[in-house]
Parts: structure tokens; sequence; C-alpha cells
């Protein structure tokens, strides 16, 4: 991508107008506070691509120099442009903004790897490291995670309170945590804590707060510090973890240990340090976090759809009486699999597949200049009423008759950048369930709204406040007692 260009491009998309006298930031901050209603409206209104701001001048993804502007598009076939032209349509580090400042001191050094990864490479270095990665996640590798998986379950499981309110969301974090902790590092972090886990969670509430934005300074008591501490903090611990390894030889099965022992075919070289911490760090967060907000939105939809829970709860005790899945059983279970699709259909945990214009496209009729931001909202294209009828409706069944394209149902993405861990964290979601199910029910009590809140995954705002039962299918109980925004996405009683 060029670093610089000539003159300031506009975007000729349609959008909003700015206002007066403060400019984009109206826009900014609507689309801060509800991303998916806010974009939503300007769909209806302005059609399937549209900026953010009339004439563009916004940055909400971007570490390019020149940020033409951010647009928003929605549908199949714009989906399968962006996801079909790596080299046109480039991905960026999961720090964003923040990338740029890598090189302007030396406490920011970090940041040339932090949560960069795969997600920060692109066309032929993306290649490469994707296909060193690959052999970590393929499916004769899945069933070595299964075990982990459910004895981690298990353990968790065990510690809620029967009569009992939990709140599910923090459960569901602890356990996938857990869950990728293991096969990535090789070390169930237990029940005292989730350092590593905690201390990306605490970096990415930080970069997305808008004091970073207009206090990015090394000071003390101000965000900056406070975030570059944090990185620092990460790498220290992800080097002595390294280091660790190593002395032990890195012969071990989980994630971490591969990669350390991976060589590229052509030149034998093995994956540099920086590498490896960049890989990690981004395996981790999307490891948990995507999956324990799937787990969330799924077991409050069951819990507010008492035939459909009934249904499966039938289906997990006639084929696992009680157990947890083998990797084998999971192909046994048609409807988890289809109540598993629709959860993630109607309430997408990754909404948004952000990317960068490398140069100048075409994408919706309109011209894209270099370096213009594209979200495509993967939650809208998933509600769009000509590929699923009636969009709003939970409806587990309408997978027994349609099979769309990877174009018109993507909420792991598609084509060359699919998400690499697509098939473990399947797996993951319905042992997880399978266990719960059997097990619990789960009564919905209605302590805080149910509003959704986050820009790259969709989270419940106020946690999933939920009573822990033994198994008992009262499955009427909770039902009808929910308020909040989550009634814009999905019909409830």
């Amino acid at each position: 991508m060029t670093s610089a260009i000539a003159h300031k491009p506009t975007l000729s998309v349609p959008g909003p107008a700015p206002t007066p006298l403060l400019g984009a930031a109206p826009n900014i901050f609507k689309f801060a506070k509800d991303p998916i209603a806010y974009t939503r409206q300007l769909f209806e209104t302005y059609g399937n691509l549209v900026s953010l701001v009339q004439g563009g001048g916004t940055r909400l993804y971007s570490h390019y120099p020149d940020c033409p502007g951010t647009v928003f598009a929605c549908g199949p076939e714009i989906v399968r442009q962006v996801a079909t032209q790596p080299d046109v349509f480039y991905k960026c580090p999961l720090t964003g903004p923040l990338y740029r400042f890598r090189h302007e001191s030396a406490r920011a050094k970090p940041l040339n790897h932090f949560l960069v990864g795969i997600f920060g490479d692109n066309e032929a270095a993306h290649k490469k490291q994707r296909k060193l990665m690959m052999p970590a996640f393929h499916h004769q590798r899945l069933g070595s995670y299964a075990q982990d998986m459910a004895a981690i379950t298990a353990d968790e499981l065990n510690k809620l309170e029967v009569g009992q309110v939990h709140n599910i969301a923090a459960t569901m974090q602890q356990i996938t945590l857990r869950i990728a902790a293991k096969s990535l590092f090789g070390e169930d972090i237990g029940p005292e804590g989730a350092s590593t886990g905690e201390i990306l969670h605490a970096a990415l509430d930080i970069q997305g707060s808008l004091a970073m934005k207009f206090l990015r300074y090394d000071l003390p008591g101000l965000p900056w510090r406070r975030y570059l501490n944090i990185v620092a903090e990460y790498e220290r611990a992800m080097k002595a973890l390294l280091d660790a390894k190593r002395a032990r030889g890195c012969d071990e099965a989980d994630v971490l240990s591969m990669l350390m022992q991976v060589r590229d075919e052509e030149t034998q070289e093995k994956l540099s340090e920086e590498e490896l911490l960049g890989h990690v760090g981004v395996i981790f967060i999307a490891g948990h976090e995507t999956s324990a907000n799937a787990l969330t939105w799924t077991l409050f939809l069951l819990s507010q759809h008492p035939q459909i829970m009934s249904d499966l709860l039938d289906e997990l005790e006639g084929v696992l009486h009680g157990d947890a899945p083998t990797l084998e059983q999971l192909k046994d279970l048609p409807l988890l699999e289809r109540v598993v699709k629709e959860s993630m259909r109607i309430l997408a945990p990754v909404p948004w597949n952000g990317r960068v214009t490398a140069k100048p496209t075409e994408l919706g009729g309109y011209s894209l200049p270099t370096g213009t931001e594209v979200f495509v909202s993967i939650s809208q294209t998933h509600h769009m009423s000509d590929l699923y009828p009636n969009p709003e409706a939970f409806d587990h069944s309408r997978w027994e008759t349609i099979t769309p394209t990877a174009y018109e149902y993507n909420p792991f993405s598609a084509g060359p950048r699919i998400c690499i861990g697509a098939g473990f964290a399947m797996m993951e979601i319905k042992i997880i369930l399978a266990m719960l199910l059997q097990r619990y029910r789960l009564e919905f009590v209605p302590e805080n709204p149910i509003d959704r809140a986050g820009m790259i995954v969709m989270r419940t705002k106020h946690g999933m406040s939920m009573r822990v039962h033994k198994q008992d299918r009262q499955f009427d109980a909770g039902v009808g007692t929910v308020q909040g925004n989550i009634r814009d996405m999905v019909n409830l009683p």
C-alpha cells in the first residue's frame, strides 16, 4: 500500500452530512454507542454501501498514513468481493490505529507485534503465516483438544451453585479462556485467575476509550501510559512462557509448541520471536472471546424458546445419556448443530469484518480510493429478509432446507482469510452446551436489560443473569421477561 497520496480524496459514497460545528464527531459517537442500530439505520436510508460521514474524513480501524474515510457495506455480493480479493482489501492488526505509533518510543516498540499476528499480515506474508499455522488447527488435531475441553468444562460446571443467580456471560468467559490457555499454551490457568486474558482485556478496554484518542501522552495517570505498561507486562509474560517451552524442548501438543517447531518448507526458517508473540495474542483473544459470546447468546436464546430447549435436551440425552460428547458423537447431534448455526446467524458474535483498501477499487457501484476503511456487516447480511425469511425469528428449522453460501452466512468470515480456528470453535461451543444443558436448567433473571455492546465483537453490556437449577425441564420459567435493545434483533416472547 502506498504511504502517501498527492491530495486527500473524498468519498463519493452517500452518507449523512457532517454537522456545521462538530463535523463528523456526532456520527462517530452514534456509531460507537450502538454500531448495529446506527448502521442498520444508515443501510435503510442509503443502501448497501454507505459512508459514516458524507465526503469521508473519519478513521476507526486503519493504521495507514492516509485514510480517506469509513464505509459500511452489507449483502452477499459485497461480502464476496471483499472476501475474495485479499490483495485489494487488507486486514489490520487488532490494535487498529495505535499500530501507527509503534516506532515513536522504546516503550511503544512491543506494538510491532502486540495483537498483530495473522491479522496484520497481507498477501504473500499472510499466505506464508497461515500455511505454517494450519497444522495446529487441522481436523486431526481437534480430537486431542476435545478431552481438555470436556475436563475444563466439567470443572467449571461444578462451581455453579444450584439455586443461585450467576453471571453466565462471565462463566462462559472463564471456561473458554481456560480452554484457550490449555490448547494454546499447554497450561490450564485453573480457577485462580486468568492473568494473560485479563492483561489482554485490559489493553482492549483502554485502546477503545475516547480518552486514548485525545490524551495519548506517556505521562502518569493517562491512558497511554497505562496501555504501554500493560503491553510491557504482557510481553514479559509471553517471553517467559517461550523461554520455559524452549527449556523443555518444545515437544508438547499445544499450539504454541507446534508453532515454535514448524519450519518454512522452502527456507527451513522457523517463526521469529516477534512472529510468535504476535500470533499467540491474536489466537488467544480470538480463541475465547468469540466463543464465549456465542455461548452466552445461545443460552439466552434457548432460555426464551422453551420448546426448542426441550427438543434439544431430548436429542442430547438420547445420544449422550448425560456424558460429554466425543468428537464422533457431535456428528449425531443435528439439532445442536442447527441451534448453534441459527444463534450465530441471528446474534453474530463477530458482527463486522474490517478491511482497508490497498489500491483504488470499485465496490457496490462506487469508487473507493486507496486507504478507505471498509466495514462489512456480517450482522446486517444475516438479517436480510431475501436471504432469511422472517430474519428476526430464532428458527433452527430453516437450516433443514437452506444451504447458504459462505457469502450469505459467514460468522467466521469467508474466502482465503476465513477463520483458521472455525472448526475448533464449533467443537468447543457444542461440547460446552451439551454438557451444561444435560446437567442444569438456566432460568433467565431480569436483573438488567439485555443490551448489546462492543464493536469488534458483540457481547452483553450488563452480563447475563441466570438462576441455576438441576435439569428439571421447567423451561417456561423466566420466559418473556427480557428488556433491552436485543429485542430489535430477535423476536422474543
